[in-house]
């Protein structure tokens, strides 16, 4: 069995829900990145949407559709269980490179911030979440 390979090192693909953030990450770029996300209100669904549309689903070239797949799985997986706390995710750890911006881990309602990712990737992402879910995922 072949396992999905990280699109940048020569390691298997283990997603995380964090990834969904990466695209967010203002670490080294607070003057760039950071200034244009301050514009944004996270707790408010129209920024909210305009951020996902903007940074993940256009962005996220260097993800394969198999790679988006594998993503949305976690994701709606996490979003069925009732007790999960998204508020974990946006936790920023000490020892990390990622930084997000300021104000996103006392996010109001971090599980609203989730469910429009997989609400909008199921959308921006369709024709590679059905690619995908034809193949046998065993062979990825």
């Amino acid at each position: 069995m072949t396992m999905l390979k990280h699109p940048f090192l020569s390691t298997d693909y283990e997603p995380k829900l964090q990834y969904f953030l990466g695209p967010f990450d203002t670490y080294d770029r607070e003057e760039s990145l950071g200034e244009d996300l301050e514009r944004y209100d996270i707790n408010k669904p129209g920024d909210r949407e305009a951020l996902i549309n903007a940074y993940i689903i256009d962005k996220s070239t260097d993800l394969n559709y198999r790679h988006r797949k594998s993503l949305v799985d976690i994701l709606s997986a996490a979003l069925q269980e009732d007790s999960y706390d998204f508020s974990t995710i946006l936790i920023q750890k000490p020892e990390s490179y990622c930084t997000l911006p300021s104000g996103w881990d006392t996010m109001e309602n971090p599980r609203a911030f989730f469910e429009d990712i997989y609400r909008l990737t199921k959308e921006g992402w369709k024709d590679d979440l059905q690619k995908a879910s034809l193949e046998d995922q065993s062979d990825w």
